[in-house]
């Protein structure tokens, strides 16, 4: 998959590890560079969700985005990024 947008979905892709989606992550938010905070959390979400319906985001993968990315936020949107994580863990 070369961006979040552009996956398919056609095959079954092994389960990525923590790192992976971490870069990934990473690689999108570059993209969104001067975008709205919306507009990248609104990426980040729709890729978390294809990952999680079909079997290629596991809850601990989030777990580890989170624990990688919440140092940097502040109070405000780390609790935001806790209740995105929270809601994807349950799908």
């Amino acid at each position: 998959m070369s961006d979040f947008a552009s996956y398919s979905g056609k095959n079954k892709a092994k389960e990525k590890s923590a790192d992976e989606w971490i870069s990934e992550a990473k690689r999108v938010a570059s993209k969104y560079e001067g975008k709205s905070e919306n507009d990248l959390l609104k990426a980040i979400y729709t890729q978390a969700v294809e990952g999680k319906r079909n079997g290629t985001l596991s809850n601990e993968q989030i777990d580890a985005f989170y624990r990688q990315f919440s140092p940097m936020l502040d109070a405000g949107k780390r609790k935001k990024l806790a209740k995105i994580v929270e809601q994807l863990k349950k799908m």
